[in-house]
């Protein structure tokens, strides 16, 4: 009776084990700057933090020259471009010619910085060069710049400085918004003012119109609040832009005479005159 239950628990153990380590080896790998966790300061934090929304792509380059050089450059923004060699290669240089592969930079030795409307990616730690450059370790400096409304655009590999005894480095460009600083939405003291003018004069007509038209029983234009009010202050601007706008003294006799009753008597008789007989 035993050995059932012994084995049922065995095989589920065993499951749950395979589904942990299979988590695990899903979970891509992410930047780590260089030197312990400690170390990193919050600007660089924010910065890989700023740089999130590019690691879900693939960038890809085709460099030639001539018959001798012919590669293919693959980049990631912090996450290896072959997860399943975890080789923590963040970018990598594919000879067309023979298949070989070269790891230019890892993630695992990142740097970054940033400047105005740049941000600048480093991976150390690639494969070590041959003949060149003292055979140190390759190392990829990107340099994303400020493209407002372009998520990334336009990898392309700018040089490689080989010819150097030390501090060699392969320099690659790209445009990207995620450079972009953040734009100022704070609003001025004039807008602010603007808008907490309105606000008041909406809530003075909307609670005064209820007032009125709710507790007093007003109707019509009495419904508005303070309506005499404001009826005796139009009239009275009125009055005012007539003072200072005329033009004429006020006791100048008018340009033109009124259509009077009298007036019409007298045209009248004027034009019954050429009617009598001679």
């Amino acid at each position: 009776m035993s050995s059932p239950c012994h084995t049922s628990a065995v095989l589920v153990a065993f499951m749950a084990l395979a589904v942990s380590v299979g988590a695990e080896q899903s979970k891509e790998r992410s930047c780590d700057v260089i030197g312990d966790e400690s170390s990193e300061s919050k600007m660089e934090r924010a910065l890989l933090k700023k740089l999130e929304p590019l690691s879900q792509i693939r960038f890809k380059v085709t460099v030639e020259k001539g018959k001798t050089e012919n590669y293919v450059y693959h980049f990631r923004v912090c996450r290896e471009v072959n997860s399943t060699l975890h080789d923590y290669g963040g970018l990598v240089q594919t000879d067309r010619q023979n298949g070989k592969t070269t790891v230019i930079g890892r993630i695992n030795e990142t740097q970054v910085f940033n400047g105005s409307d740049w941000i600048m990616l480093i991976y150390k730690g690639g494969d070590s060069y041959g003949s060149h450059c003292s055979g140190e370790k390759r190392r990829a400096v990107i340099m994303i710049s400020c493209k407002q409304g372009v998520t990334a655009s336009s990898f392309t590999v700018i040089s490689e400085e080989r010819e150097k005894e030390q501090e060699c480095f392969y320099l690659f460009e790209m445009d990207s918004s995620v450079a972009c600083p953040a734009e100022d939405s704070r609003l001025s003291i004039g807008s602010i003012l603007l808008i907490t003018f309105a606000s008041l004069i909406a809530v003075y007509v909307i609670g005064g119109f209820l007032y009125q038209r709710l507790v007093v029983g007003a109707k019509g234009m009495e419904q508005f609040p303070h309506f005499a009010f404001w009826q005796d202050l139009g009239n009275l601007v009125a009055d005012g832009c007539d003072f200072v706008c005329r033009s004429k003294p006020r006791n100048a006799p008018a340009a033109y005479r009124g259509v009077g009753d009298d007036q019409l008597g007298e045209e009248s008789e004027e034009r019954d005159d050429h009617l009598l007989p001679m």
